[in-house]
């Protein structure tokens, strides 16, 4: 995406995962100037952090000058304080990071909140804003997560072990089962051993994808109006459901924005 240099007030959205840290960086009329995604390593320093996000500027013709606010969303708590003090100075600003004292405007009916994780708030958040309501959001990464909205309501969710958490699992604990790609096989029987798993891996979460979200209705007693997903395993799953579901890749970070954006509209008005 084309950066222009004369565009000032960018806000930069960082959301750290137990996978993969997801960076975003916003005009304040919401257009996306660029996302980029890198390995989370949690071992990594403040230093090391702060070359990465000065990098990933450099790779899309950027200016970090240009950034007006941070906002983060980290459920990786060793990583947390290092990518918070990275980015405070490569740009200058203090990040305001998802948490206690952070407005989202999300009723979140959950017996404690703290244990709702940040980044599932986002894209609550952001999904409540772009799509007709009650809704499910799935979220699919290191975990599977599907989360049930109405209105400005967080009803509750289910998790389940990631599209690849279970095959490394798999493959560590059948010593005659290998490591496999996640890609669906020419036919649902596989006739070796790595088209049957990855038979099971495709079809089987894809058939639990469209089982829960039957589940999730019935339970309900909602008519679901739209089904989004977002997560780095997506795609190959989806296009195999049976229900219509949107795939947004961008709804994490388009949540930590609109949050932003809120407690930045909040803090003026009290000014």
């Amino acid at each position: 995406m084309e950066y222009e240099r004369e565009v000032t007030g960018l806000v930069l959205t960082i959301d750290v995962g137990n996978s993969n840290t997801t960076i975003g960086l916003f005009r304040q009329d919401g257009t996306l100037v660029f996302r980029s995604v890198l390995p989370t390593y949690k071992s990594a320093t403040q230093d090391q952090w702060a070359i990465q996000l000065l990098d990933v500027f450099r790779l899309h013709g950027a200016s970090v000058a240009d950034t007006s606010g941070i906002m983060i969303s980290s459920v990786v708590p060793p990583v947390t304080a290092a990518i918070c003090g990275a980015a405070e100075f490569v740009a200058g600003k203090k990040p305001m990071v998802m948490g206690p004292g952070v407005k989202t405007g999300l009723n979140i009916k959950s017996d404690l909140h703290a244990q709702l994780g940040s980044d599932i708030v986002a894209f609550s958040v952001a999904a409540i804003a772009r799509y007709p309501s009650p809704l499910i959001v799935i979220d699919m990464g290191t975990a599977i997560t599907m989360s049930l909205l109405q209105g400005n309501s967080y009803e509750g969710c289910i998790i389940m072990p990631g599209v690849r958490v279970a095959v490394e699992a798999l493959s560590q604990a059948a010593a005659e089962l290998p490591h496999i790609s996640i890609k669906a096989p020419e036919s649902l029987l596989g006739h070796n051993t790595v088209n049957a798993m990855r038979s099971g891996v495709v079809y089987g979460n894809a058939s639990m994808i469209d089982g829960m979200i039957d589940r999730i209705e019935a339970d309900s007693g909602m008519s679901i109006a739209s089904i989004i997903a977002t997560g780095t395993a997506v795609p190959d799953i989806l296009k195999h459901c049976r229900h219509s579901i949107v795939y947004n890749a961008d709804l994490l970070l388009d949540g930590l924005f609109l949050i932003y954006q809120k407690n930045q509209a909040l803090r003026h008005r009290r000014m």
